[in-house]
């Protein structure tokens, strides 16, 4: 499923995917390609089970200021190797930190964050590799600039699960009253819940305004229908639920910080509960510095609002475009397949 309304509509930002199901396989990877030149980055990390690679980096007291892609992965922490892909693709287009005289002479940063899901295609060493991070960063830049964004079960939400139900990638962007574009992009994989299964609503879009509730006789087919999904499958042991929130306007490194944690709001409005000790839940931030911020102390704030917002809206975009899964290590049905689109 692609749509308007991405990440990608902040000038110069492209999205990638990769990804493997069947076979005992069901992972991916996907990689935010930021504009030549990097954009300025920060993180905001608040799950209790984080995997991570570069993260510090990020910390508006280390000297590292821009970045040039960050790297979303399956495969629990073994997934992060997807970063080594997309650090030899950056290093021979001589992206990335220059360290010596000479142009190819660069150390590319590239931060990223995995989640958990080892053995959901029933084998446990199927899961992303630096080949599979280098052909997401492949797609992310051979993708025309503004490019819709595949959401659903693609990418790093190929074998995301949220909940009992089934996850995936979604997005979603904004452009303010000030000319400023916000985006969203996230992963959703989470081990709370993305629906309240008492009205089949997504915890969302309530956040949306008025909202369409499934007629009784689906609430209750639904609900049976869950109930044997989670009699059937294993706990999940770890989750996670990942975004990338974006802008074009000129946030120092501090103020991106913000802007990731602020996203973090967006996160606990569609998922309950959020941030626990299983969760690795992780927001990046990037800042391109194509428009100007207003000098105004609270001129920030518009920016931070959308951001939450937008996460909340990508999670729900990304529960409503996933496709159902069954395989070796277990079944999740989707969103859509229980309640249809209303």
């Amino acid at each position: 499923m692609t749509t308007a309304g991405a990440l990608t509509d902040v000038g110069g930002m492209r999205v990638g995917h990769a990804g493997r199901w069947g076979a005992g396989w069901l992972s991916g990877v996907t990689v935010v390609l930021a504009p030549e030149g990097g954009a300025v980055a920060g993180v905001d990390v608040r799950g209790g089970g984080p995997g991570t690679k570069e993260t510090d980096t990020l910390d508006p007291r280390n000297v590292v200021r821009k970045v040039d892609a960050v790297v979303l992965a399956g495969g629990s922490a073994y997934g992060l190797d997807a970063a080594s892909g997309v650090m030899a693709w950056l290093e021979e287009r001589g992206r990335g930190v220059r360290v010596g005289p000479e142009a190819g002479q660069v150390v590319p940063v590239v931060p990223a964050a995995c989640l958990f899901d080892l053995g959901r295609g029933g084998d446990f060493r199927a899961r992303p590799d630096a080949e599979m991070g280098r052909a997401a960063v492949e797609a992310a830049a051979a993708s025309v600039p503004g490019a819709p964004v595949t959401e659903g079960s693609v990418g790093a939400g190929t074998g995301a699960v949220a909940g009992c139900v089934k996850g995936g990638v979604g997005t979603a962007s904004v452009v303010l009253g000030s000319g400023i574009t916000v985006g969203a992009l996230a992963v959703v994989n989470s081990a709370g819940s993305v629906l309240d299964t008492g009205t089949g609503v997504l915890y969302g879009e309530l956040f949306e305004g008025p909202v369409a509730y499934p007629e009784p006789g689906v609430r209750e087919a639904a609900r049976r229908r869950l109930d044997e999904v989670a009699a059937r499958n294993a706990p999940p042991p770890l989750n996670t639920t990942l975004a990338v929130v974006a802008t074009d306007a000129g946030l120092s490194k501090a103020q991106a910080q913000k802007m990731a944690g602020t996203a973090h709001d967006g996160i606990a409005r569609a998922v309950r509960p959020v941030h626990l000790l299983n969760d690795g839940d992780t927001v990046f931030a990037l800042a391109t510095g194509a428009r100007p911020l207003d000098p105004a102390p609270t001129a920030l704030n518009e920016i931070l609002a959308a951001g939450a917002d937008l996460v909340t809206r990508a999670i729900t975009r990304a529960v409503r475009a996933a496709h159902p899964m069954s395989e070796p290590g277990g079944a999740w049905p989707s969103y859509e397949e229980l309640y249809g689109r209303r």
